[in-house]
């Protein structure tokens, strides 16, 4: 099996088995019908990712990478708030009357900041040092910007990326304060490692480590069972990531420019209830 699949087959057993469970708190995420939706959770997951090994995409269940690229895409290259830029619904439902998610995820990417040698924003600040300045340790970026909080349909989830050159291999590492680990925790997993690939292609360094740092890692009450059956279906090896070699450009990815060779899953699983 794939090492991905290792890793969240022991996270979620972790959870499952020593988790703590907030169904006698007050809790803000509630389902469709109205009622809170609980969970159980662990705090502190630190997983790592060595994508000179293999690419981690889950095989345990069928992972929709278009998509995942497609909204990494619109955060980081379009640098956009606007959910019909989007060509999937996964942000319908916190889509404002404006038609945005207020000022959250590319918006905040899109706000420029003076530097000694100009003004950039977060994006190209980055893709400039690793062109320039590759050892620098300042290298990152935030969107948990605490003055917009008040303006955004959701708070970053995924808020944080620092990037580290170490020789020749680009290094990250995402912070999340919240990750639902049935509905997201392989989806961001895919969507950074596929960016510290595009940063890397056109830093001409190779990818490295992506290390994954969960503040409050959690099973859904309604997923539990959903990802019991998961953890114990079979999994399979790793595919192999196949990027197109002539971008040079980060703003010239598209998600046509990414495939996996020899990607085998298990079933989907279809209509999983999202807590809101």
């Amino acid at each position: 099996m794939s090492y991905c699949d290792e890793v969240f087959r022991a996270n979620c057993r972790d959870i499952l088995e020593n988790g703590f469970s907030d169904e006698h708190q007050e809790v803000r995420p509630r389902w469709e019908d109205g009622s809170p939706a609980h969970t159980l959770k662990r705090f502190g997951i630190v997983n790592r990712y060595d994508l000179a090994e293999e690419f981690p995409i889950l095989t345990l269940r069928r992972m929709y990478y278009k998509n995942a690229i497609d909204e990494i895409l619109w955060i980081w290259q379009k640098k956009s708030n606007r959910v019909n830029e989007l060509n999937s619904g996964i942000w319908d439902q916190w889509c404002l009357e404006d038609g945005t998610i207020g000022k959250a995820y590319g918006y905040q990417l899109a706000q420029k900041y003076r530097f000694p040698e100009g003004e950039f924003d977060q994006v190209d600040r980055v893709l400039y040092e690793l062109k320039h300045n590759p050892n620098s340790r300042r290298i990152m970026t935030n969107l948990y910007n605490f003055a917009d909080l008040e303006d955004m349909a959701l708070y970053p989830c995924a808020y944080s990326m620092t990037f580290n050159v170490t020789g020749n291999r680009l290094n990250g590492i995402l912070n999340q304060r919240s990750n639902d680990m049935l509905v997201a925790n392989n989806w961001n997993v895919v969507q950074y490692a596929i960016l510290l690939v595009m940063f890397a292609q056109v830093s001409n360094l190779v990818p490295g480590e992506l290390i994954h740092v969960i503040a409050d890692a959690h099973i859904y009450d309604r997923h539990i069972p959903i990802v019991r059956e998961l953890i114990e279906r079979p999994a399979y090896r790793a595919p192999k990531l196949v990027v197109d070699p002539d971008i040079k450009d980060f703003y010239d990815f598209t998600v046509s420019s990414f495939e996996f060779e020899g990607y085998e899953y298990g079933p989907p699983i279809r209509k999983i209830p999202v807590a809101t």
